[in-house]
């Protein structure tokens, strides 16, 4: 059971109990106090991703095998 949970349904944002419309339309570095979420690692960042979208994050991951 998790403790506390990051969820994205539809157009909004849900950090545990706070829950707010999504600022990027991939959810990729969803700001969060001063973190940014990362989908694909289900983990937070203290530095936002260099990838605008998750299609530039794939690419990279199926040319060089791992973030």
């Amino acid at each position: 059971m998790a403790i506390w949970k990051v969820t994205m349904d539809g157009k909004d944002v849900q950090f545990g109990e706070a829950k707010r419309k999504r600022i990027t339309p991939s959810g990729c570095n969803e700001p969060f106090k001063r973190w940014y979420w990362c989908p694909r690692r289900q983990w937070f960042n203290k530095i936002p991703c260099p990838f605008v979208n998750k299609n530039e994050c794939d690419t990279y991951r199926r040319m060089c095998g791992n973030l």
